[in-house]
C-alpha cells in the first residue's frame, strides 16, 4: 500500500478506512508491490510463465495452491470425483 498508494497500513488515519475502501485499494494494486507479485504468481496459469517461474515463485504458488485443496470439504471432493466418473462411464459409452 505505502509503495503505490503512500498509505501505511499500520498508521491511525488508516483504522478509518472501510472494507470497501480496502477491497477497492488491494484491487488497484498493480504488480510492482510485493503483494501486487505474489497475487499475480497465486492466480497465474499459464503454461509457458509457469515453466519460467524461479523456485521462489513456485514454493508461493504451490503453497497458494495446497492452502485452497486443503479446505475443500471431503464432500464435494466426493460429489466433483462422482461426476467425472459418470462422465468418464457415458464417454465410454457404458449407459448403466
Amino acid at each position: 500500500m505505502l509503495s503505490q498508494y503512500g498509505i501505511r497500513m499500520m498508521s491511525e488515519s488508516f483504522h478509518d478506512v472501510t472494507w470497501d475502501e480496502f477491497a477497492a485499494l488491494l484491487t488497484g494494486l498493480d504488480g510492482n508491490t510485493a503483494l501486487g507479485k505474489i497475487v499475480a504468481i497465486r492466480a497465474e496459469d499459464d503454461k509457458d510463465m509457469l515453466k519460467s517461474f524461479t523456485p521462489e515463485q513456485r514454493r508461493i504458488r504451490n503453497e497458494y495452491r495446497s492452502s485452497i485443496a486443503k479446505k475443500v470439504k471431503k464432500e464435494d471432493m466426493a460429489k466433483v470425483l462422482e461426476a467425472y466418473k459418470q462422465a468418464f462411464i457415458q464417454m465410454a459409452g457404458d449407459s448403466n
